[in-house]
């Protein structure tokens, strides 16, 4: 695999167009802190560049945001159903505010690129016109060895930016449909995947041969999955089996009361219009997170 070539991998934005310039972050850490709710002492300066990684399967464009000097560990950010957007791109801000180098894909880059979407806060499951749309950006991605190749791919760019601490471990997180991806990449790359956090992921134990949850034995990063309480309630048995499978080398909660999504700002509203969205559980996560990398990423 190749990469477009600038700065080892990254390759320049049009000068004239704003919307892809490189951005550099120009706040204080502090204020810095405060728009990205970095944990305070900890946050650093970063700088956010629209990438294309190339893949067996195409051109992915993808964000890099990490601290404006030094390398830090490496960070694979998995999107959920509404990909590459700016809810997604201030999670990675976020991370890298802390000292990571963060990878954030457009899974669907074989359909479309980023974002897929205008409004994700406007999107109804319920809508069949919807749904279709899914099927559209899901179908390519959904091939047999496709994530696999995506997840070496992407994997690969990391180790190849200067900013990328080869010598530390990578760490991987999903939303949604993204945490099924964190397992496959942790299996896919086991030594190069250090820890993984799944946040309300979807489909992680199936009675497929390929459900996700099989995959541990491949696995030597250690795992989180944060799984949300109605998605408990439709799979009781997931957490069990994730247990089994995973041993020692997983964490699982139950957050009750968290509804699947509730770990994204952006998410649409319930069908009670009530927010999926919860901020105190979605920090209670973040937290998780963090001592995570920090415990594992060395």
């Amino acid at each position: 695999m190749t990469y477009d070539e600038n700065e080892r991998g990254l390759t320049p934005t049009a000068s004239n167009d704003p919307s892809r310039r490189e951005f550099v972050a120009l706040s204080a850490a502090a204020g810095l802190a405060a728009a990205a709710h970095a944990a305070p002492g900890a946050e650093q300066q970063i700088v956010e560049k629209d990438v294309e990684v190339k893949t067996p399967d195409g051109t992915c464009d993808a964000a890099f945001i990490h601290p404006a000097a030094g390398s830090h560990p490496g960070v694979l950010l998995w999107t959920d159903i509404f990909s590459l957007r700016p809810a997604m791109r201030d999670i990675g801000k976020r991370v890298a505010a802390l000292g990571y180098s963060v990878l954030v894909p457009n899974p669907f880059y074989r359909t479309q690129k980023a974002p897929v979407i205008d409004d994700a806060t406007k999107f109804d499951f319920q809508n069949p016109a919807d749904r279709a749309k899914i099927q559209a950006w899901t179908g390519p991605m959904n091939a047999p060895g496709a994530i696999e190749r995506d997840a070496q791919a992407y994997v690969a760019f990391l180790d190849s930016q200067r900013q990328v601490n080869k010598a530390k471990k990578i760490g991987t997180q999903g939303y949604c449909m993204g945490g099924p991806l964190v397992v496959k990449t942790a299996a896919t790359v086991p030594n190069r995947i250090g820890a993984g956090a799944s946040f309300h992921g979807g489909g992680l134990v199936t009675d497929k041969p390929d459900s996700p949850h099989l995959l541990a034995p491949k696995i030597k990063a250690h795992m989180y999955f944060a799984i949300a309480s109605n998605d408990d309630m439709r799979q009781p048995d997931a957490k069990d089996k994730l247990r089994e499978a995973f041993g020692d080398g997983a964490e699982i909660e139950v957050y009750a009361g968290a509804m699947h999504g509730w770990c994204v700002p952006d998410m649409p509203k319930q069908a009670n219009g009530m927010p999926i969205y919860s901020k105190p559980d979605a920090e209670r996560a973040w937290a998780k997170l963090v001592e995570l990398y920090k415990t594992y990423l060395t």
